[in-house]
């Protein structure tokens, strides 16, 4: 059985340095890891670094920045940065986002991500060991030659300075079953979205075995990564106000993430055995219906993914958790208050360490 590290995400919406000044808090009571998202809107990097500055021994996680809006070089020599300046606390989450981001908001076209995200692990963990890069891989060449397009005047470089660690864990945000095998060979980090822990055969386990099958074994055991909406109470309106939050939250993402026929968490939830009611989600999602829309995502999916409920009952639902390997649970605490939410974390971490 593994164990689990108690993690939290950052918000996009609120005042920022309210919620940094309270991570103190957070990270008192017991919170090992903070993930900043980036998707369309503030880039994560900077607020971890002012996060590094203002705490002391949480895991600092980009989570996720996308592939294709920094080439790997620059990905490399900023998680360094990152380790550097948080005195060996970063953790390089990346990902292929979608192109509606990709190409809507970067203008880069999206191709490739399997191919793309090999390629950064390896570039990456090169920059890492200082090695002088010279790679020739089908996506990325460096140096850049006359034959790729370059001027012939590009060197084999190394980063000037020596990182902290030469292996700075390495996370791919996947979800399909090809990038997921990828995560479970190169990566030394798995983060599924919408993660099920019952149905972690039926989504990913021919994929996860077929990934760790070729994995070097110098990389260690393959982590996963997993959100959660966590409201510990035994207040029955509390449970069902925070259930609706997660029900909304699962109809954006299987309803309106992506085109019909072309969504990825809509495949995610078929996977997982919901075939007709993936089909009904979007249906009604896309239909401008969202209310309709989160009424049918089914109870079993936001039970199974969320932390909600009893002490008694989010304790099942964490050894559910480790049973399926999940090795940190980045739990956002909902209480009405900060006072409440630092409890709340108390609780969990209580759990966690239960």
């Amino acid at each position: 059985m593994t164990s689990i590290k108690l993690g939290m995400p950052i918000n996009y919406a609120g005042d920022f340095r309210e919620t940094i000044d309270n991570l103190a808090d957070y990270e008192a009571a017991g919170v090992e890891r903070i993930a900043v998202p980036e998707a369309y809107s503030f880039d994560a990097v900077s607020q971890l670094g002012y996060i590094a500055a203002k705490t002391e021994k949480m895991e600092l996680q980009t989570g996720i920045l996308p592939m294709y809006s920094r080439t790997p070089t620059n990905l490399a020599m900023t998680a360094a940065g990152l380790d550097y300046i948080s005195g060996g606390r970063a953790v390089l989450g990346i990902g292929a986002s979608g192109p509606q981001v990709i190409e809507g908001f970067h203008g880069v076209k999206y191709d490739f991500p399997l191919g793309r995200a090999r390629e950064h692990a390896e570039i990456c963990r090169m920059v890492w060991r200082r090695e002088k890069l010279d790679y020739q891989g089908k996506h990325y060449t460096l140096p850049l030659d006359k034959e790729d397009g370059g001027s012939g005047l590009g060197k084999s470089l190394k980063i000037i300075n020596h990182p902290v660690r030469e292996n700075i864990p390495l996370l791919l945000a996947a979800i399909g079953p090809k990038n997921v095998e990828l995560a479970a060979e190169l990566f030394d980090e798995l983060q599924p979205i919408l993660f099920h822990p019952e149905h972690i055969d039926a989504a990913f386990g021919e994929s996860l075995a077929a990934g760790k099958a070729k994995r070097d074994p110098k990389l260690g055991e393959l982590g996963i990564v997993v959100q959660s909406t966590a409201r510990v109470t035994e207040d029955a309106d509390q449970i069902n106000n925070t259930k609706e939050l997660v029900r909304h939250h699962a109809a954006l993402y299987i309803g309106g993430m992506g085109a019909r026929g072309k969504n990825f968490y809509n495949q995610l939830a078929i996977r997982y055995g919901y075939e007709k009611e993936a089909k009904l989600i979007q249906d009604l999602y896309l239909d401008g219906k969202k209310v309709e829309a989160a009424a049918a995502v089914p109870d079993d999916l936001v039970d199974g993914m969320s932390l909600i409920g009893p002490k008694s009952h989010v304790a099942e639902r964490v050894a559910a958790f480790k049973e399926a390997g999940v090795t940190c649970i980045l739990a956002s605490p909902t209480a009405p208050t900060h006072a409440e939410r630092v409890a709340e974390v108390e609780a969990l971490r209580d759990i966690f360490n239960g």
